[in-house]
């Protein structure tokens, strides 16, 4: 019997496989789907202060802006005694999925004003999530923002959400710091319980055709799994924090390569959106199956035995490698062009 038994943040999961935030997980039935499928937890699509703000001008606009036009106008749009204003519909979501789902649900929250980070993040808590993840995206535009600068920023929101919530607490982080592992143990030292390694940047693009600006939504491929393996590695056994590794996850395969490499828990959102809900039950029987094939009786056997903690240097480990890889590089393109 292969135990897939894991934990995240002080959660106990029947296997280490997260559903992250997609529109997968925006409403119960497409987190109850997942959870029949055997996800391992979800992490509900994130709510974003920016959609609350634009619901709440949209109910005063109807509320007020036309309530004095006419006797009769104050009735076309009635006030909502019980309206909570733009988050209403996203807290009522995560209150009824926490209530009836056997699995986790853990709350993803991204915003721009501090005050937005506090009240979002007790709402959360207080409507059921099981913990909190901290969607934190800022690109700095402002050229007079250093990356001291940004660091604290994200340091401060944690300090302050941490202070207000009981329930665990993660970040989800961009791979862009000049110093990642040193920012992630201020990170523990200000209070979070785990990283999830990474978020990812909106890749815009020009089209030289219509000489406009264009964004598409880019499901991540295998190829972007390499930052991930990378900095799992060297975290793991070197934080105190769960790590839970994404990006680049499309089958077992990649799984199990996280898990060598470190991580707690693996999460995924692209594989999901390309191949369905149901490729949730091929991802956990593939990692049970490849267990099983190589003679591992749990995960706890394979987890970080890759880790980076096996090599004296890293960096020069790293280093080296890439010396290495080149050089092979080089010798089989002079192979096959010889032949």
């Amino acid at each position: 019997m292969i135990n897939l038994a894991s934990r995240y943040l002080g959660l106990d999961l029947e296997h280490p496989i997260i559903a992250s935030a997609s529109p997968l997980t925006a409403t119960v039935d497409g987190m109850r789907r997942l959870e029949d499928a055997g996800a391992g937890a979800v992490v509900m699509a994130s709510l974003y202060e920016e959609q609350i703000l634009a619901a709440d001008a949209a109910y005063a606009m109807f509320t007020e802006g036309t309530a004095g036009s006419h006797p009769e106008a104050a009735t076309y749009f009635p006030e909502l005694p019980g309206y909570r204003y733009g988050a209403a519909g996203h807290l009522e979501t995560l209150w009824q999925a926490s209530q009836s789902l056997r699995i986790p649900v853990i709350a993803s929250l991204n915003c721009f004003s501090d005050q937005g980070w506090l009240d979002y993040a007790t709402e959360l808590q207080q409507a059921g999530a099981a913990a909190l993840e901290l969607n934190l995206y800022h690109l700095p535009t402002d050229f007079a923002e250093s990356g001291r600068d940004v660091e604290q920023r994200y340091l401060d929101i944690v300090r302050r959400v941490r202070a207000k919530i009981s329930i665990p607490l993660a970040v989800k982080l961009l791979p862009f710091f000049s110093a990642l592992g040193n920012f992630v143990e201020r990170m523990q030292s200000s209070g979070v319980d785990g990283v999830v390694l990474f978020n990812r940047y909106i890749r815009p693009d020009i089209d030289p055709n219509t000489l406009s600006v264009k964004i598409e939504a880019l499901l991540s491929r295998t190829t972007d799994i390499y930052l991930p393996i990378t900095w799992t590695a060297l975290l793991s056994r070197r934080v105190n924090l769960s790590l839970a590794a994404g990006t680049g996850v499309e089958t077992h395969v990649e799984v199990v390569k996280l898990l060598l490499a470190g991580a707690n828990v693996v999460t995924t959102a692209s594989s999901l959106l390309r191949h369905g809900p149901e490729h949730m039950t091929a991802l956990v029987d593939g990692l049970r199956g490849w267990l099983e094939e190589n003679a591992f009786a749990s995960v706890d056997e394979i987890r970080g035995r890759l880790d980076a903690t096996h090599f004296g240097q890293a960096d020069l480990f790293f280093r080296s490698e890439h010396l290495h890889t080149m050089s092979d590089y080089v010798a089989q393109r002079s192979a096959t062009t010889a032949h």
